[in-house]
This record gives C-alpha cells, sequence and structure tokens, in this order.
C-alpha cells in the first residue's frame, strides 16, 4: 500500500529524517511513534504530498484513495450530519446528476454505480459514526457553524472514516475526544477494513489498534511487528544489547589508550603504538540515541491541612440561569485521586471549575479548608500564553518577588533548562507549553490538582512522567482525560458525571469501557451486577445447607 525508500527530508537546514525506508502492506493498522519533534507529522506531510522530499521515493498503490482529517472546516449552514455525507464527493456528485438526467443509459448507469457504493446506506453509516464520537441525532441536526472548534474536528474525523479510504491517515485522532468517544474509535478502528496508519501518544489506544509500530528515532525508521508494548519490550532488550556493547567498545578503546601511553616513548613499540593510535582514530563508539534527554516532572509537595478539603452540601452549579449541575454532594480529602467519567457536554469542566472556585455554587453550600490552594489545568490556559514572552518571565510575573534562582529552580521542575526557559512561548512545542503550563498552576504548592485534559501535545515518555508525579504528589488530584492508561495508572475512585448530577461509579475503568463501547446503562450495569452478587449468595447459602445436612 505505501513504500518510502532511502527518504530524506530537511527543514530551515536541520536534517529530520536521512536515508529512512518502510513499507506498509494493504490491510495492516499501523503507527508511527516516537518523541516529540523528531518528524513524524512532517512525514505524515510527505505521505500526503503537502511537502517535497530532499531525497528518496514516497509511493502509494496505484489508484489507493487518501483519506486524511481536515484540519480546519469553514462556517456552513449545512447540519453535522449533511456536511459528513457531501463529503463524500462522487456519491453526491451521482446524486445531484440524477435529479436531471434524462438519457436511460446514463441513468442506468448512475443507479448502477449508486449500489455499488452502498449510497443508500450512506446516512445510516454516517449516523452511526457520528453517534459514537458523541453527537446524538438532534446534534446531528444542527448546523456545523453552531459548533466550536473542538466538535468540528469530530466532525473532520467522522467525515474522513465515513469516506474509508484505502489508506487512512490519523494525527493523533483522541486528542479533541472525551473518553467515551476515544473507546469507540478504538473500537471502530480495530475492525477498519482497509489500511490504517496513524500517529499517537496515546499507549492503551495504540495496544488495542495497531499490529505494526515504526518507530522514528534518529532520522531513520524502524519497524517492529507487533503492538505498542512489543516494541517497548523488543527496544528496551535491543538498547540494552547496544549499551552492553557500547561498554565493551568503551573497555576496548581504555585498554587501546593505556597502552598507546605506556609504550609512546618507546622506540622498539613504535609499530604498535601507531596501529593502536589509527585504530582509535577510526573508533566510532555506539549510540543508544539522540534523542532529548527524558523530561522529569515534578508537583510541590503542599502544606498539609486537615480533612477533608472540600464538601459540597446539596450544591447547584451552572451559569445564570442554566443549572448544568444539582444534588452535589461530595467529599475530596488529600491524597485521593479522583477520575470524572461522562461525555463531553455533561458537565465534568463545570464541576472542575465550581472545586477550582472560578464559579460560585448557584444553591447550596460548598466548605473549604483554610489555607486551601487549588491548581486548575485546562486548554485554554495554553491559548492565553503571552506568545513574544518566554517561560522565565511568565514564571517570574507568577512569582512576583522571587529570585531569579527560585524561578529557575521551579521550571527545572518541569524539564526546563535554563536555555529552554528564555525562548519565547510561540517557538515552543505544544508539549513545552503543557509542561510550562503545569509549572504555573503549581507554583502555589496547591493542595488539589485539577487536570482537564492534560495529555494532549504530551509524546508518550512525558505521559509516563506525568503518571509518576501525579502519584508522588501528597495533595488530591481530579482528572479529566481521554487516557485510559494515565487513568488505569492513578486513579482510584470513580465518579460519574451524568443526567444532570456527580455520582461514584462502582465499577472499574474496564467495565465503564465496555459500557461504553457496548451502549449499556449505568442502570442495566448496576442490576446486574446486583444480581450476580444474588446468584452468588443463593450458592453460598445452599453449600451452607448442604454441609449442614452431611454433619447431622
Amino acid at each position: 500500500m505505501l513504500h518510502i525508500k532511502n527518504l530524506t527530508y530537511r527543514i530551515a537546514g536541520r536534517t529530520l529524517i536521512s536515508n529512512a525506508s518502510a513499507h506498509l502492506p494493504k490491510g495492516h493498522r499501523a503507527a508511527i511513534v516516537g518523541r516529540n519533534g523528531v518528524g513524524k507529522t512532517s512525514l505524515f506531510k510527505l505521505i500526503m504530498g503537502q511537502v517535497q522530499c530532499d531525497g528518496g521515493d514516497v509511493t502509494l498503490q496505484k489508484d489507493a484513495r487518501l483519506g486524511i482529517v481536515a484540519q480546519e472546516i469553514k462556517d456552513t449552514d449545512l447540519s453535522v450530519i449533511d456536511f459528513v455525507l457531501k463529503s463524500h464527493k462522487e456519491r453526491d456528485s451521482l446524486l445531484k446528476e440524477a435529479e436531471t438526467v434524462s438519457a436511460p443509459d446514463r441513468i442506468a448507469e448512475i443507479f448502477a454505480r449508486l449500489d455499488e457504493i452502498n449510497a443508500y446506506e450512506a446516512p445510516s453509516k454516517a449516523s452511526k459514526i457520528l453517534a459514537g464520537l458523541g453527537f446524538n441525532e438532534s446534534a446531528q441536526s444542527r448546523p456545523l457553524s453552531s459548533y466550536s472548534g473542538g466538535w468540528r474536528m469530530r466532525v473532520a474525523l467522522a467525515a474522513a472514516l465515513f469516506l474509508e479510504p484505502d489508506l487512512l491517515l490519523l494525527d493523533e485522532p483522541t486528542n479533541h475526544l472525551d473518553l467515551e468517544a476515544a473507546a469507540w474509535l478504538e473500537n471502530f478502528l480495530k475492525k477498519y477494513p482497509r489500511t490504517l496508519l496513524m500517529i499517537s501518544h496515546d499507549r492503551n489506544f495504540l495496544n488495542a489498534v495497531v499490529d505494526r509500530i515504526y518507530h522514528l528515532d534518529q532520522q531513520t525508521l524502524s519497524f517492529y511487528n507487533g503492538n505498542f508494548d512489543f516494541f517497548e519490550k523488543t527496544r528496551r532488550e535491543r538498547l540494552a544489547g547496544i549499551e552492553a556493547e557500547r561498554k565493551k567498545q568503551e573497555a576496548q578503546a581504555a585498554h587501546m589508550q593505556s597502552f598507546i601511553d605506556r609504550f609512546r616513548a618507546k622506540s622498539s613499540k613504535a609499530r604498535q603504538v601507531q596501529s593502536r593510535i589509527k585504530m582509535l582514530e577510526r573508533f566510532e563508539p555506539l549510540s543508544t540515541s539522540e534523542e532529548d534527554p527524558l523530561i522529569s516532572l515534578h508537583f510541590p509537595d503542599p502544606e498539609h491541612l486537615a480533612p477533608p478539603l472540600i464538601t459540597l452540601d446539596n450544591v447547584q452549579a451552572g451559569y445564570g440561569d442554566n443549572v448544568v449541575l444539582k444534588g452535589l454532594n461530595q467529599r475530596l480529602d488529600s491524597e485521593d485521586r479522583i477520575a470524572l467519567l461522562g461525555a463531553n457536554g455533561n458537565g465534568k469542566s463545570t464541576f472542575a471549575k465550581l472545586l477550582a472556585g472560578m464559579i460560585q455554587p448557584l444553591s447550596g453550600t460548598i466548605h473549604r479548608s483554610n489555607r486551601l490552594r487549588v491548581g486548575y489545568y485546562h486548554q485554554h490556559q495554553l491559548e492565553a500564553l503571552i506568545p513574544h514572552e518566554t517561560a522565565y518571565e511568565h514564571m517570574a510575573t507568577a512569582m512576583k518577588g522571587a529570585i531569579e534562582t527560585k524561578v529557575r529552580a521551579r521550571l527545572g521542575r518541569f524539564g526546563f533548562t535554563k536555555e529552554k526557559s528564555d525562548v519565547p512561548v510561540e517557538k515552543l512545542s505544544g508539549g513545552e507549553k503543557a509542561r510550562l503550563n503545569f509549572a504555573l498552576i503549581s507554583f502555589e504548592e496547591p493542595q488539589i490538582i485539577l487536570l482537564d485534559e492534560p495529555t494532549n501535545h504530551l509524546d508518550l515518555e512525558t505521559r509516563e512522567s506525568l503518571i509518576f508525579a501525579i502519584n508522588a504528589f501528597g495533595g488530591a488530584v481530579v482528572l479529566i482525560s481521554h487516557d485510559w492508561h494515565l487513568l488505569e495508572m492513578t486513579a482510584d475512585r470513580l465518579w460519574l458525571v451524568e443526567a444532570g448530577t456527580v455520582k461514584r461509579f462502582e465499577g472499574t475503568l474496564d467495565e465503564y469501557r465496555q459500557m461504553v463501547i457496548k451502549g449499556v446503562k449505568i442502570e442495566d450495569l448496576q442490576f446486574k451486577k446486583m444480581k450476580k452478587k444474588l446468584e452468588n449468595y443463593s450458592k453460598e447459602e445452599k453449600k451452607k445447607k448442604k454441609s449442614g445436612k452431611k454433619k447431622k
């Protein structure tokens, strides 16, 4: 399906890809992985023909249809579902022609072709895809112009999935999705009948969907025939082997240097000394990787406060006359790790703003511990960063009056060297802006950290570092995230935001995932669990009766 041969690509004098080769056979689902900034998105642009390579070739199977997610959708009064349906240009053109054509032969051709491309099943197919991505029937009928950028990206994704191209390219497809839509997309792509190539930093998503990995590292591509866990295990073993060989090399080099130093002045050893000098000159030490050092994140431990940190007593929350949530009766203690579940639009962000003190309750009471500080991370903060100011200037403004060494030390906890902290924000990557945001929301050493989609823009290594930082943090954490791996590794309590309120979810994350994929209602799941408990209880009672009879 896709052939990459001896590919070289440079940008602004910097070589991103050098002499890289790869082959993606038809029908496989693959991913390109690698640290942020190594050139994954540039490789996608080369495949799409949006930029030209400096050497080598990228070729697609003849007549293969390439599918991508549009990065921008202009305002239109078309409904969401009509927009998706019209993305199939051939179907749309044939239907329009069928309304005016009169020649019998052409009419027959049109209807034969419409039948061939399953044109009459298209509305049902488009509706199912949109529903999976969070658009109910009424939402599908609304004009596209009424939606924000994040929801428009979902529509663009729906259009790409609806077209079912021969090669589907997806760049971070879960970034604009909530947990529920990400679970649906994962299940959809596992069954994708054609060829898929994606960029993703979502470990669970990669493990579930792809069957091969291409690792972009040190300007070239390495192939691994398996999912992400297989890639990571195999690569770790390979790097361990290289490291062992490197140490062996260094020992040999040290031995040669020792010989040279000992016998350099002896004429009888001149030939051997010269031989070893030439060997050292040709010596090229093995390298495990040229990637940037791993980023270590660290949230400062807060001042200890007596529990509870926050108590909600029959609270209503919303905006003006619009009540979004009601009947809130929650309590948050130190070291709580809570994941908020529920589809976008149900009120997760409203609940987070309520905890952060950004909105006040419409009714009811919130009790907060004295001296409580809350750090709230959300995506809009990235947009609010001042482009021409540096990370240092942002942090110095927040830490008003602090000496330079303290400001830089705080930035250093989030992977900012002195050089990087003096770069204007507009030149930082998405991941670097996210890390700056982590530093800004935690500089006051809050007792509660609220994280709303914190892994967007973070690569896999930084996501792992975030997991360690959350687990090591001495305060409470509330998470809203589509990253199942992050939630599995950190959250110990699940709260469901649904039907205008927040309540505990008694099942596991995996049970919730299956419930979302299969469309099972919470009430049905709880009924099944209760029924199973009753059945188990009944079995135990029967055993006791039998054992009692035997004793008699």
